[in-house]
């Protein structure tokens, strides 16, 4: 039996399926840690090619296994040279970039536990995450985040050391490591266990002060190593091109930092991509040529407005809107087992092929044949789209406190709309309130405390609560409906969950962000930010480049439109739990105005905050009849 196909089993509890669990596809690791990878993939396959690192002229430069295990340990060294103990914290301050993962696979080798800071941190954010861990030593990008950190040094009397990629933190390291035995870091490495912590990654945190998750090596290899068995078609590559992927998330993320460690695990070449913007994006992904992505809603939502609104502006959106419902239908039509498509839905499909399809797939660098998408739900629109499109999409569902995903679209049967099927080596309960409970070896230790130690939020059987409420289909797929703390409840008493709303809005191209309100209030609303580009694309091709953000967001035809993105959203819900009115606003939700988490989440309290006043006007009027 395919390991992909491997049953689930099931607790019924009055006929409803309450509990899900997926036995593991291989052995737990027994001994040595993570810093043991790049040792024994030199010794075992030293001409492998592990990384491409991007190269001045455009073009991309091999790093084999040998070589990379080689810099590991000159940088290892150098981290010894500097005075940093077993047990130290080292902040990474960083894009995503080749130095960010030499330099985590380098602090476990010299027995250090890594603490990633985004690159976006207020001064406030870095000071406290320094503080809180208990940082020794600092590795920033470059003078302005060096700025940022030595402006707080006062208050971190911890921290001893701060280098900087751009003024050459890497090869100071390697020079100062001249000097210390290689025998120093081969005793560094002995002391690690699996149960030995290996970073501490801070939530965004939505509301309140971030906190440290603690992470040990054996969490990572529980869920890379199940991920990697899973996903045998992405990892290990059935073509003849080597299976490859290019790193665009942090790598502050737990996201980011799962697949960049299961790549090095499954000997998967790899490329750093620093930026998420559009046009940059795209370069690096038409040059590199990766076989798969992970990516986040976003990015995937940006590739297909994009193409519709070239389409749009060719004369051709009627055409491409054919083309994505064929694409739609085929992709849900594969995801049956009734046969697949019908013969008129494959013939309706060859005829865009050519023509819009692999175009979307050249967006992504043309080889791309699987994105494993993760943060937040895409939406089962999108999914099938790509998938009808020639790319498959494996949802994933998980916290940083899960290690990233707990559950993950399996390779055969895809539920579109489904966060999929536990990780293997994973159980997924549904408490009496509907709270999604995880347990499995890819939970974490505990939150970090310096002081107290680790505190555990386990129930007593060892749990862990995710938040996050959901609920669980007839074969074992988890469907995430929102969270505890963001159910709405009207003054009538109705129960209204705003994610499954919002995530459909969020897919419209005129929608940047929304957020759902009507908690103690008569009826539901909602805030709508609009998306930069298309916004300018709608402008240009309504001859409204004239106006001002200020007169867009009172346009009748711009309302009418977000208005029936509104209507589609409702078709959701109930009618005691539809969007009576909307305000678009003509101020974006940034993470550095405020609203937004560095993985792009809302922070509810603030904006409920900085638009009180259009909130008591949204209310202030009589909703909309329908």
């Amino acid at each position: 039996m395919p390991v992909s196909e491997f049953p689930p089993e099931l607790v019924r509890v009055d006929g409803t399926v309450r509990e899900v669990s997926v036995p593991p596809l291989v052995p737990p690791v027994r001994r040595g840690s993570l810093a043991d990878l790049p040792y024994d993939t030199a010794r075992e396959e030293p001409t492998a090619v592990l990384f491409s690192r991007r190269q001045p002229d455009g073009g991309w430069a091999d790093v084999t296994a040998s070589a990379f295990a080689a810099e590991v340990h000159s940088v290892a060294k150098g981290l010894i040279a500097q005075g940093l103990r077993p047990g130290d914290r080292l902040a990474l301050m960083a894009r995503t970039r080749y130095e960010w993962t030499l330099l985590d696979f380098a602090a476990w080798a010299a027995g250090l536990i890594t603490v990633p800071l985004y690159p976006t941190s207020s001064a406030y954010q870095t000071r406290w995450i320094l503080q809180d861990s208990g940082a020794a030593a600092c590795v920033v990008e470059d003078a302005a985040q060096a700025r940022l950190v030595s402006s707080e040094r006062r208050q971190l009397p911890s921290l001893g050391q701060l280098w900087v990629l751009d003024t050459g933190a890497v090869e100071h390291l390697r020079k100062a490591g001249a000097r210390v035995a290689d025998e120093a870091v081969t005793a560094r490495r002995g002391l690690l266990t699996p149960e030995t912590l290996a970073t501490l990654i801070y939530t965004s945190g939505t509301t309140g002060r971030p906190k440290g998750c603690a992470l040990t090596h054996a969490n990572f290899f529980a869920e890379v190593d199940n991920a990697v068995a899973l996903l045998h078609p992405v990892f290990r590559s059935a073509s003849r091109e080597p299976a490859s992927t290019l790193l665009f998330l942090p790598l502050s993320h737990v996201f980011g930092r799962m697949v960049a460690i299961g790549c090095v695990r499954a000997r998967v070449r790899v490329g750093h991509a620093p930026s998420v913007e559009s046009d940059e994006l795209l370069a690096d992904l038409a040059s590199f040529r990766p076989t798969f992505l992970l990516a986040i809603p976003y990015v995937l939502e940006k590739v297909f407005h994009t193409a519709r609104a070239t389409a749009e502006r060719a004369g051709r959106a009627a055409a491409f809107d054919r083309a994505a419902r064929v694409a739609e239908r085929y992709g849900r039509e594969q995801a049956k087992d009734t046969g697949g498509p019908s013969l008129g839905l494959r013939a309706a499909h060859a005829l865009y092929e050519p023509l819009v399809y692999k175009r979307i797939r050249a967006a992504l660098g043309g080889r791309v044949r699987h994105v494993i998408c993760g943060g937040s739900p895409l939406g089962a629109r999108l999914a099938e789209f790509f998938a009808g499109a020639g790319v498959e999409v494996y949802e994933g569902y998980g916290l940083t406190e899960t290690t990233a995903a707990a559950t993950v679209t399996p390779l055969t049967g895809p539920r579109p709309g489904t966060v999929g099927r536990p990780l293997p080596g994973t159980a997924v309960r549904i408490a009496r309130d509907g709270e999604v409970w995880l347990k499995g070896g890819h939970v974490f230790a505990g939150y970090w405390d310096a002081q107290r130690g680790l505190a555990l939020p386990y129930t007593d059987e060892g749990w862990f609560p995710t938040g996050d409420l959901g609920a669980l289909d007839d074969e074992g797929h988890l469907r995430i409906t929102g969270r505890k703390k963001d159910m709405i409840v009207t003054s009538a008493g109705k129960n209204v969950a705003p994610a499954p709303l919002e995530d459909w809005l969020r897919a419209h191209p005129l929608v940047a962000q929304c957020m759902v309100l009507g908690d103690n209030r008569p009826y539901v609303t909602a805030l709508v930010t609009l998306d930069h580009e298309g916004l300018l694309h709608w402008r240009r091709m309504r001859h409204k480049d004239h106006l001002a953000l200020w007169e867009l967001a009172r346009d009748e035809e711009l309302l009418a439109v977000v208005q029936r993105a509104v209507d589609d959203a409702n078709r959701l819900v109930s009618r005691a739990e539809s969007i009576r009115a909307f305000r678009i606003l003509t101020t974006e939700w940034t993470e550095t105005g405020g609203h937004l988490t560095p993985s792009l989440k809302l922070k509810r309290r603030a904006v409920l905050r900085d638009f009180a006043r259009e909130i008591d006007e949204m209310y202030g009027a009589p909703p909309r009849a329908d």
